[in-house]
């Protein structure tokens, strides 16, 4: 069989499962198998039958819905690649915007503190030390298999991981911080329809719910942030695109500059604002 129908058995297989990027995904998990770009699957040579049989189990596996990136163990983020897998929130492309925008404030101070709440796999910490890394980095994770994730992901990195609940986090560092950055969950409760099925059974469930409103973690952001950050920090944390007015009302009574965010899709994404 050719690559160009071993492809097109797998896309087909993807679309009739309701996967979103079935060719998409063919290609990409095709590429991880036999170790070459994207772009050039097509001129591909001989691909062995074992490479056949773990090519068609993956494709199996993600037509079940399991997330591509469980099924790769990589996710890239940025200019950066992560360990991810069961029991960890798989990072999203529209949060690749909000830890830019807590690099850009990173890059504009000397040697600041940051500190990143609901870590999950730690992609914003290692996307900081990686492009801004004079940031001094410090991270917390409530959850214990997505904090192992996060442990491998910044191991050597100089990043300060912390286990445990963010609302009791860094105490140490109170009235310390420059910047803190947060991507919590945020999906409220009656919203469980809506989330795609690869999210649903497979994220964690620390990672996606939020109380009614889905705003009940933005309000402990909010108290923490406000304990953490000196005078003129800053934060910066992600939302629903429904929660663009909601959001930045979490921050209006007390903070400064209170700002919403759009992402790449031109969607409601995240909301900054200042300490006074």
């Amino acid at each position: 069989m050719s690559v160009r129908r071993l492809l097109e058995g797998a896309t087909d297989t993807l679309a009739a499962a309701g996967v979103d990027s079935p060719r998409v995904d063919a290609e990409l998990l095709l590429s991880h198998v036999i170790g070459m770009p994207r772009a050039t699957l097509l001129f591909a040579g001989h691909i062995s039958d074992a490479q056949r049989t773990t090519y068609r189990d993956m494709i199996a596996a993600r037509a079940r819905r399991v997330p591509l990136q469980h099924i790769t163990g990589r996710a890239a983020f940025r200019y950066v690649d992560l360990e991810v897998g069961p029991g960890v929130f798989v990072p999203r492309p529209e949060t690749e915007v909000l830890a830019g925008w807590a690099i850009n404030e990173a890059l504009r101070r000397e040697s600041p503190a940051v500190v990143e709440l609901c870590a999950g796999s730690g992609a914003i910490s290692l996307s900081i030390v990686h492009e801004a890394p004079q940031s001094r980095v410090h991270a917390v994770e409530l959850d214990e298999r997505a904090f192992a994730w996060a442990q491998n992901n910044l191991d050597g990195t100089g990043v300060d991981l912390r286990l445990g609940d963010m609302a009791e986090a860094f105490t140490d560092l109170d009235g310390l911080v420059d910047i803190v950055v947060a991507n919590p969950p945020y999906i409220p409760l009656e919203a469980w329809e809506s989330v795609s099925q690869e999210a649903r059974d497979h994220d964690p469930a620390l990672a996606l719910w939020s109380g009614d409103d889905g705003l009940d973690a933005m309000r402990v952001v909010e108290q923490v942030a406000w304990r953490l950050l000196k005078p003129g920090g800053v934060v910066g944390v992600e939302h629903a695109d429904v929660q663009g007015e909601s959001a930045p009302e979490v921050f209006l009574d007390r903070w400064s500059a209170v700002r919403d965010h759009r992402d790449l899709a031109g969607k409601p994404r995240f909301v900054t604002a200042e300490r006074p």
